[in-house]
């Protein structure tokens, strides 16, 4: 009996050596087989390229020309810069090796969500404001509560110009519900216009209106309009912008080495200390706030 049980258990363990040599043998075959209609990842055209989609507002604002300007002098790329609407257009076309744009833009989470670009990286927020004529007739100027300044247009029934645009529209009815949501009758006007239309709408009404203080700016210096900055300090006035690296794949020859080397630069202490003394040309109102901490890990230097 006794002779049995140790066959028994010889017959065991050499069998549980046989399954276990066949699962490494499996393992291995199916970690060297290929994956099926995964193509390997082409080179780069220009290893030394680092090809950038952005946002207008990065742009305009300086903040992207400046730190670029930086990068390229302390690393051995040249950063071919490309600013328009359709950034992730140009990514999936494989003509982009990193992505500047809104965190909440209309292409951003398809674009990672399909696979095609790495997690965002928050870099830096662009500032809003209520802009408004010079008299102030609601006395809002210099606020630092955004919504105790919509409650003061509200309660003056001064005219407020809805920008109708998705994230100010949104921000609009923040504040709407902030002040008690009051009756809009007369003073809001919602003529379904946006960016410059919208703006100069409230110009020419004297009223008050939310939007990007860059293309304000911008569009000021183009055009000379009857508005003001009163409001910046509020938080709810930062707009974040994140940093996508497209990954490679298809017609994406993407230079990765490049992409991940400008982010890690835009993301560094000394890069992020500085995004907050960039202005806008000719201009020194504060129009970019550091965003990097917001990101689930920093990236700190070696020391």
């Amino acid at each position: 009996m006794a002779s049995s049980r140790r066959i028994n258990r010889r017959q065991f363990v050499a069998g549980g050596a046989i399954a276990t040599l066949a699962v490494a043998s499996c393992s291995r075959e199916s970690a060297e087989a290929p994956t099926p209609g995964l193509a390997k990842a082409e080179p780069p055209a220009e290893p030394t390229v680092v090809r950038v989609a952005s946002v207008k507002t990065a742009v305009e604002g300086n903040v992207l020309p400046a730190l670029i300007e930086r990068f390229e002098q302390a690393f051995p790329y040249r950063v071919r810069l490309t600013t328009g609407t359709q950034v992730y257009d140009l990514a999936r076309d494989g003509k982009s090796d990193l992505v500047i744009s809104h965190y909440g833009h209309h292409d951003a989470e398809m674009f990672v969500l399909d696979g095609l670009g790495e997690w965002p990286r928050t870099i830096f927020s662009n500032q809003m404001a209520l802009l408004g004529p010079a008299c102030d007739p609601a006395n809002v100027r210099g606020l630092v509560d955004l919504g105790e300044a919509f409650s003061r247009i509200a309660q003056t029934r001064s005219k407020f110009v809805l920008n109708d645009i998705d994230g100010v529209r949104y921000l609009t009815e923040i504040l709407w519900n902030a002040a008690g949501r009051p009756d809009r009758t007369g003073w809001v006007i919602d003529a379904h216009a946006s960016k410059d239309a919208a703006i100069e709408r409230a110009s020419e009404l004297g009223g008050y209106t939310l939007w990007g203080l860059t293309p304000f700016l911008r569009l000021d210096g183009f055009k000379p309009l009857a508005l003001e900055p009163l409001v910046l300090a509020d938080p709810l006035l930062q707009r974040m912008l994140v940093s996508i690296i497209v990954k490679p794949g298809g017609p994406r020859r993407v230079n990765t080495a490049g992409a991940n080397a400008l982010q890690t630069f835009l993301l560094s202490p000394a890069t992020q200390a500085a995004i907050r003394t960039i202005r806008y040309p000719g201009k020194q109102v504060v129009s970019w706030v550091p965003a990097g901490r917001h990101n689930r890990t920093a990236i700190l230097p070696k020391v």
